[in-house]
């Protein structure tokens, strides 16, 4: 694959980080508050009762953003006050538990959760669950090793909305012993130039690492980078520069702070210089790199340094000039797994060595999918009208298909469509609102439950309904013509019985002769007209 050069931000991708630390504590996000504006996006301390402020940073109780969980506070000396507290998820019936944040569909988002466990339920390990975002299972979430350290785990991820929300969601795994939980959750809009050559309506990016080569000590984030991404430092047995010369981050598609490229790895003039970044071995699978170089003197006609770059022995770019406003070079598309190596191989005429400043590495997954629009939007319409609602109905309805929403069945393939309701017995109340768009139902079972108000005229419209059952609720009103006429629909209806000319005696009896039928008196009262029996 062909790397790219660019002077400006680059892709965006759907990002999964795990970071061995207790939460990043940069000088800069000591500051006072009041030093620097708060940053753009949501930060939500999950499980407080009240406001968070770390650093210059204000996070915001998690009220509004979920409907469900429990929430506990965490009795540990010297926590993070974002650490504090925390919302854990214990009803084992429901197939996810959702947080939902608004977003602007095209928009591309940086998302992080972070998990501390301190032993909220009492036990000594922290329980392994799945996230999940929209409609993709993102990863599993073991924070056991972190935890046995006394540290804290976050995932990262970018994201583009799909619509006008984009849900976060838990769920529960075969081998997850109690109760999922979260600490914290960001969600950040990016600029448009960030990470942009990546297709986000069939990819997302989960993030394998990102550094600033060069220098030790602390993380780098917010407000040195605006979008709070986690810069950490590596150092190997290279030797290390610092740079006098500045750069302007909007000149980089990726946008990294000045501060990730202040130092750099660099080696003697005519020598190669091998980095092997990232430490860990990667898993065979498709990656996005973006690497930065920026010659760390003064500029002058004389700053520059010329040098070929090989990842893993393949050529990445040839004959790059690091000059002093800096340079990125990526690749969209790269297959890579076991040990990583970045080769700088100078040019004979080169003045100085080659150096490296800072780099990115996400591995490339596809997107789980998602429920067709028109049946996302019918399905929250009918979230919104309903009390009583099963815990999991939020985030996607139907996907990922073992936590689709309960009482929820979906058609497989592309677009997934939702095909029936089996939501009998739930005490749901309520109206019954507009389901005509969700053209691909089969089945509706809405009995035994407390609807309230006539049966929707929409229902009509559902030109594949093979069931309709009504039965044992509230509704008042006439069967519309053409669910009674409809052939082959099986339903299940009991109206209240209209009729001023029969007693009570004439209509249980009347009723008793059948299990469930949809009954109609006419005006008068005379003459009883049904429509499918069912014996």
């Amino acid at each position: 694959m062909a790397s790219r050069i660019a002077s400006f931000p680059s892709f965006l991708a759907f990002v999964v980080v795990t970071v061995a630390t207790l939460f990043p504590s940069s000088s800069s996000q000591q500051q006072p508050a009041a030093a620097v504006p708060q940053p753009r996006g949501f930060y939500i301390s999950c499980g407080s009762d009240k406001d968070v402020q770390v650093g210059s940073i204000k996070w915001a109780k998690d009220e509004g953003f979920t409907a469900v969980g429990n929430a506990s506070a965490i009795n540990k000396p010297h926590l993070l006050p974002l650490l504090a507290a925390l919302r854990y998820f214990p009803d084992a019936t429901a197939r996810k538990y959702c947080y939902q944040l608004p977003v602007v569909k095209g928009t591309r988002y940086l998302v992080r959760t972070t998990y501390f466990y301190g032993g909220f339920d009492g036990g000594k390990e922290p329980p392994v669950f799945d996230q999940i975002v929209d409609g993709t299972l993102w990863s599993a979430v073991n924070t056991t090793d972190n935890y046995r350290r006394g540290m804290s785990t976050y995932f990262e991820m970018v994201a583009q909305g799909q619509g006008k929300t984009m849900s976060v969601c838990l769920a529960r795994r075969p081998d997850t012993a109690s109760s999922p939980f979260i600490s914290a959750l960001e969600v950040i809009d990016l600029a448009d130039s960030m990470y942009n050559t990546t297709d986000f309506s069939r990819f997302t990016m989960t993030t394998v690492v990102r550094s600033r080569f060069g220098s030790k000590g602390d993380i780098v984030s917010y407000p040195d980078d605006p979008y709070n991404r986690y810069w950490a430092p590596f150092a190997d047995a290279n030797p290390m520069v610092e740079s006098h010369s500045s750069i302007s981050p909007d000149d980089f598609w990726n946008q990294p702070p000045a501060k990730a490229l202040k130092a750099g790895i660099t080696t003697s003039r005519g020598k190669k210089l091998a980095v092997q970044w990232p430490t860990t071995e990667l898993p065979a699978a498709t990656y996005y790199v973006a690497l930065y170089f920026q010659d760390p003197r003064t500029a002058s006609p004389f700053s520059w340094r010329v040098f070929d770059v090989a990842v893993n022995g393949n050529d990445f770019f040839r004959g790059l000039n690091a000059s002093a406003a800096g340079v990125m070079v990526y690749s969209s598309m790269m297959q890579l797994s076991g040990k990583t190596e970045i080769l700088l191989t100078p040019n004979e005429t080169s003045p100085v060595g080659p150096l490296i400043n800072a780099g990115e590495i996400y591995q490339i997954v596809p997107l789980g999918g998602r429920t067709a629009t028109r049946d996302v939007v019918a399905m929250e319409d009918l979230a919104s009208s309903l009390k009583n609602l099963p815990p999991d109905w939020a985030g996607d309805p139907c996907l990922p298909q073992q936590h689709s929403w309960t009482g929820v069945e979906c058609s497989q393939g592309s677009p997934v469509r939702v095909l029936s309701l089996y939501l009998s017995g739930n005490n749901l109340s309520g109206p019954i609102p507009d389901l005509s768009s969700m053209h691909a139902l089969t089945a509706v079972r809405l009995d035994s439950n407390q609807f309230s108000g006539t049966i929707n005229p929409s229902m009509e419209k559902l030109a594949n309904l093979k069931e309709l059952h009504l039965n044992n609720n509230n509704l008042t009103g006439k069967i519309p013509d053409g669910l009674k006429n409809k052939a082959g629909l099986d339903l299940r209806c009991k109206e209240q019985l209209r009729g001023t000319n029969l007693n009570e005696a004439d209509k249980e009896e009347i009723m008793s002769t059948m299990l469930h039928p949809c009954t109609q008196f006419n005006d008068e009262g005379r003459g009883l007209k049904t429509s499918k029996f069912v014996r």
